[in-house]
């Protein structure tokens, strides 16, 4: 596979003996995120591909390094052996509990190598949680940290599989790797991959988990983040097209160009953190630095640098910045909204704005500010087609993201970007067989624009 310097979303747009959970071979995709990642590479060895927080040392005790594409490459291909080492039936569930990190990346490109499906687990879910999320998606190995913070996430998911019985391995990178924990360091010394196969076979795509039900009572305002709902996660099926479809659709108005870099604060522990950050970074061929500790020196640092930088931030953040240079610092800054959520309550402020609104685990709706504003979008759900798709002969199958607004207002999502299946107990399970996902969020319109997304 070949490419050259332009985004790659110009193409895109136009245990032995233990059953694995039933992941369809059939609805394999032919090409993955390492696919992208060994594109690069051919072509662009030297890029850089993953750059650490500089203040990665001081929270989980691991150097911070900058990746190019080639080394990236080895990385995954070694980490790949050494999962495939493990004997697990093909496509097994398999976990990743890991801050936004350069090793969390090269695992999850290690999973899929593998041939696996990489289960994202978020890192700050409690022993309960994480308990349920293995459980529902029967998770048969993890790859984890050992310590983030005050915390021990290694030891925490050991904890989870003596209350699991399926869940056999656990790898860990250092330090800290408690006894019985695979060291994922010493599997990267110990194996040599083969960099040259790398995406070269089917992915199985990947699981992420949907918390749906109301937020817990006093929820915070827009000066921090809103908690979680307090249900048990379900297990969300997406194919690997799926995943690269919603990370086009983000790159539109994003408008990053190859060799350009994302920063993301977002954690990449579910699709807005995902397609966001490593597959929008890979599919623009750009270097991706993530940020999962907010550390003010560290990111203004990271801003200084000359490289055409796009900013990916949780939306109740913009408050903050617009009080700050930051805005005039970056090329495009991103925010990111989880549904339900206000929307009256954004900053009117300079050309380069993007939004994200998340719905579940189900859809990324995405629009620049001076264009595809996604309140106009949510108001007249048609503007989400361009001119062109729209003067298609077959309108209803163009697109990457088609979105409509049911007559009691409830919104649905249809396309490539929002392909999703519900996993529970070994089987997938198609709810939507016209097509439409139907979400539980509305729109509130006020003067033809969309001022909030609420439940219904």
């Amino acid at each position: 596979m070949r490419r050259d310097d332009a985004p790659f979303l110009r193409a895109a747009t136009a245990a032995p003996g233990r059953e694995a959970p039933a992941i369809p071979a059939d609805r394999a995709a032919a090409m993955g995120l390492c696919a992208l990642l060994a594109a690069v590479a051919d072509r662009h060895p030297t890029r850089i591909a993953f750059v650490d927080q500089a203040s990665k040392p001081a929270w989980c005790g691991r150097p911070a390094i900058a990746w190019t594409y080639a080394a990236a490459r080895e990385i995954v291909a070694r980490l790949a052996e050494g999962l495939q080492q493990l004997r697990l039936p093909p496509r097994s569930p398999v976990g990743l509990c890991m801050a936004g990190m350069a090793e969390a990346h090269l695992a999850y490109l290690a999973i899929e190598q593998a041939g696996h499906v990489p289960c994202l687990l978020p890192v700050t879910w409690h022993e309960g949680r994480l308990l349920q999320a293995v459980e529902a998606a029967q998770v048969l190995a993890v790859l984890t940290q050992g310590v983030l913070g005050a915390e021990r996430p290694a030891e925490r998911l050991c904890r989870v599989a003596a209350r699991y019985f399926p869940l056999r391995f656990i790898a860990a990178f250092g330090p800290h790797v408690p006894d019985g924990v695979l060291s994922l360091d010493q599997i990267v010394l110990d194996h040599r991959g083969d960099a040259a196969s790398l995406g070269a076979g089917s992915v199985a795509g990947l699981v992420t988990f949907a918390v749906p039900g109301p937020a817990p009572a006093g929820r915070p305002g827009a000066a921090g983040p809103l908690p979680e709902p307090e249900g048990a996660p379900q297990a969300v099926l997406r194919e690997a097209e799926a995943l690269t479809a919603a990370a086009a659709a983000f790159l539109v108005p994003l408008r990053a160009e190859a060799g350009d870099r994302i920063l993301s604060l977002l954690p990449p522990s579910d699709l807005k953190g995902l397609a966001t950050g490593l597959a929008a970074a890979l599919l623009a061929g750009a270097a991706l630095e993530c940020h999962p500790v907010f550390d003010a020196g560290a990111l203004s640092s990271a801003l200084d640098q000359p490289q055409p930088t796009h900013l990916v931030a949780p939306a109740w953040m913009e408050a903050g910045f617009a009080r700050t240079t930051v805005p005039g610092r970056v090329r495009t800054l991103a925010y990111v909204h989880r549904a339900p959520c206000r929307l009256s309550t954004r900053l009117p402020g300079r050309p380069g704005v993007v939004d994200t609104v998340a719905f579940d685990e189900v859809a990324l709706l995405c629009g620049r500010r001076d264009a595809q504003d996604v309140g106009l979008v949510l108001a007249s759900p048609e503007r989400a087609a361009s001119a062109p798709e729209r003067a298609a002969s077959a309108p209803e199958r163009t697109g990457l993201l088609q979105l409509r607004r049911d007559p009691d207002g409830r919104l649905s999502f249809r396309g490539p970007a929002c392909a999703t299946r519900m996993l529970r107990r070994s089987t997938t399970q198609d709810e939507n067989h016209d097509g439409w996902s139907a979400s539980r969020f509305r729109a509130s319109l006020f003067a033809g624009v969309a001022t909030a997304v609420t439940e219904i």
